[in-house]
């Protein structure tokens, strides 16, 4: 027979909770012998370890109760459910320890891998960081807005990447971030931008340029990601209106067109 600190201990639990399952109705508390102990048998040992082991899973109190008075087929059953509820748990807290782990690289957060890799190979090409991380800051809310858009998009941009004239614009704005509004290098930016849109328009339609179908309230928000951390490019959507396109991230002709910009 043992004493409530030996059950404890053989049950790993503590003797204060053994105590509280008493109190709960749990475990029977048996009477005291004559040196005034209470002893238990090897049962209450078994007993003790199924309360905490269902304990333990998440079970509430008030169910372990019914369990321990179920037949053997309602106990099988509902421990098969809990096995369930838990290889669940377990699926959702692996892919939140995933999702903790691409923290360390900081543009896994939030973002589809696609989209990380197209930020790597910006870096890979030699684009400031800064731009690179304009980019990563649009994408978040977008890919949160329209996720099983992002393929279709990543597609274009992996495309478009392949083209040196857009290269070579990327290199250029990464050589104007700390210059004044009226740099004349901004103003031939403004011009190869401009260039390579009306290209890619005139060779693939307006769509091309622009399908992204996102509602202004996320438009505004993206350009001022952008704007905040790449201030030129506001001052490139000025040119730009000039050379008869407006908008940054979501791009459209301006009819009719202005004139050609002053020099």
């Amino acid at each position: 027979m043992l004493t409530i600190g030996e059950l404890a201990s053989y049950a790993g639990v503590t003797v204060r909770a053994v105590r509280h399952y008493h109190a709960k109705g749990l475990l029977p508390e048996p009477e005291r012998d004559h040196s005034g102990y209470r002893r238990y048998d090897a049962r209450a040992v078994v007993e003790l370890i199924k309360i905490r082991t269902l304990a333990e899973a998440g079970v509430p109190l008030a169910r372990v109760r019914e369990l321990l008075r179920a037949g053997e087929e309602e106990f099988a059953a509902a421990i098969a459910d809990i096995d369930r509820r838990l290889r669940a748990e377990i699926r959702e807290r692996q892919r939140h320890r995933e999702r903790i782990a691409r923290l360390t690289s900081g543009d896994g957060l939030a973002l589809p891998p696609e989209v990380v890799a197209y930020l790597d190979r910006l870096r890979a090409l030699g684009i400031d960081e800064r731009i690179v991380q304009a980019e990563r800051d649009g994408w978040i809310p977008l890919a949160a807005h329209s996720a099983g858009r992002v393929p279709e998009w990543m597609a274009r941009k992996r495309e478009q990447l392949d083209d040196p004239r857009l290269v070579d614009f990327y290199r250029t704005l990464s050589q104007t971030l700390d210059r004044a509004d009226d740099d004349p290098e901004l103003v031939e930016l403004a011009d190869k931008l401009a260039a390579y849109i009306t290209r890619m328009a005139d060779e693939r339609g307006d769509d091309y340029v622009d399908d992204t179908d996102i509602e202004s309230p996320l438009v505004t928000l993206m350009d001022t990601l952008a704007f905040d951390t790449v201030p030129p490019a506001r001052r490139l959507i000025e040119l730009l209106r000039q050379r008869g396109w407006t908008g940054w991230t979501k791009l459209k002709r301006v009819n009719p067109p202005p004139g050609t910009a002053p020099r």
